[in-house]
């Protein structure tokens, strides 16, 4: 992913490297991790690549809220894009397109050329994951799955700039589990090819029902307004923050200055998931990810997430995944 970035003034840098051809389609898996610094900011992007598909991630520091970037001639592909953390804006002068940036959210898109501008807050983390296909990998793909993606797959072969849908959508947990297995993968060799092949398949599987289950939905909505959106955010980051210790409904209402009833319409509508459900499976996806580091016990990890036991923990564990803490390592 090679990005011309273009400072205040007009001073030009590459960040990353071209996925070209080569790189993207070599039969075994291949891994780039670079670092970079420039006035302008800092950045760390991993790059695997194998078999018509590229992963990148890795996150982003600028100093400068305002950047021209340009990116031509990389290989043709469909980006499955997921903001991990950090908002903006980019807006692509070939396309006459604004898309706006938010945290928890995800996209699929096609736009082969890239002439723009970049809005992202200063100092803070951004963090993205990203998957590339081939585009006629994608389209053999997708190519007998829903009309959405039958009419999105067509626009990508005749070399039209489409997204999938003109609205973004929350990454769910079981996206976010799927993009952490990627980025912690430690098989090797075959195993690793196999493994990371599946979860990226996996992920575009979760993406297209997540949009064509969007698109079919003609209940009426309970989030009707930006505000809304942004105070059922603001009530996951709350129920988060506080996970160890949680709030009521009607105190996570109250925080997030909304009534109860457009709290849990609201909740389920934008994450797919009870406010508590979704406190309940966040906490053991994160108990997956602590378990991995062997210093610590079970009985420090099931009291760091707010257990009242480490039979609470172990029970709610093995319900969830089938295998119990001490078996999961």
């Amino acid at each position: 992913m090679a990005i011309n970035i273009y400072d205040k003034n007009e001073q030009h840098y590459v960040v990353g490297d071209m996925i070209d051809h080569a790189f993207i389609n070599q039969p075994l898996v291949t891994e780039r991790r670079e670092k970079f610094s420039f006035p302008f900011g800092d950045a760390e992007l991993v790059q695997i690549a194998f078999s018509g598909i590229c992963i990148v991630y890795g996150d982003v520091l600028v100093k400068e809220n305002r950047l021209r970037i340009r990116s031509f001639d990389e290989h043709d592909q469909v980006e499955l894009h997921f903001s991990l953390r950090g908002d903006g804006k980019i807006e692509n002068f070939i396309t006459r397109k604004k898309h706006f940036i938010k945290s928890n959210q995800h996209k699929i898109f096609y736009s082969p050329n890239f002439d723009g501008i970049a809005e992202l807050a200063t100092y803070t983390q951004n963090k993205f994951f990203e998957i590339h296909f081939n585009r006629e990998k994608f389209v053999d793909l997708t190519s007998d799955t829903s009309t959405l993606l039958k009419r999105f797959g067509d626009n990508v072969m005749n070399g039209r700039p489409v997204e999938l849908a003109p609205q973004n959508l929350s990454i769910s947990l079981a996206m976010h589990s799927c993009i952490n297995d990627i980025m912690h993968c430690d098989f090797t060799g075959g195993l690793k090819l196999l493994f990371l092949q599946s979860k990226c398949i996996e992920l575009l599987a979760l993406q297209a029902k997540a949009f064509i289950t969007a698109a079919g939905d003609t209940g009426k909505a309970a989030i009707k307004s930006d505000y809304d959106r942004e105070r059922i955010y603001f009530a996951r980051e709350y129920l988060i923050k506080n996970m160890t210790n949680p709030p009521s409904l009607t105190q996570l209402a109250q925080a997030a200055g909304i009534n109860e009833f457009k709290l849990k319409q609201g909740f389920k509508e934008t994450f797919k998931h009870t406010v508590f459900g979704y406190l309940s499976d966040y906490k053991l996806m994160l108990a997956k990810d602590l378990l991995s580091d062997k210093t610590k016990d079970i009985k420090h990890i099931a009291h760091e997430l707010g257990y009242s036991s480490v039979q609470h923990f172990s029970t709610a564990f093995a319900k969830k995944f089938g295998v119990s803490p001490g078996k999961s390592r």
